[in-house]
């Protein structure tokens, strides 16, 4: 798979990144994190990159991603997964079906 040509910017924009995420969570989104929201970066946000972009544009797109765009990703990607189609343990079927220990 080819390397996105902003990928050698991923240390310096970490910090960002990080922030990014514990926002998230302020906001009770608690399933954010770093690599999904690169993923989103590179794969939508900056999916037509351009060359010599300034650092300082990149932490200020990672800064600008809305909650309700960065959960629709996930969304999206999780119905892509090929999870769903993927039968059920022997142990993942019985963990289902199982009585809650709460509601005795």
């Amino acid at each position: 798979m080819e390397m996105h040509p902003y990928e050698r910017h991923y240390h310096k924009l970490l910090p960002a990144l990080v922030s990014k995420v514990e926002e998230f969570k302020l906001f009770q989104y608690e399933t954010a994190d770093v690599p999904t929201l690169w993923s989103y970066l590179t794969k939508k946000k900056w999916k037509t990159s351009e060359k010599d972009l300034a650092i300082s544009k990149l932490v200020a797109d990672v800064l600008s991603v809305k909650p309700g765009e960065y959960m629709n990703f996930r969304q999206v990607n999780a119905y892509k997964s090929p999870e769903w189609s993927e039968p059920l343990s022997d142990q993942e079927m019985s963990f289902l079906f199982e009585p809650r220990k709460d509601r005795e």
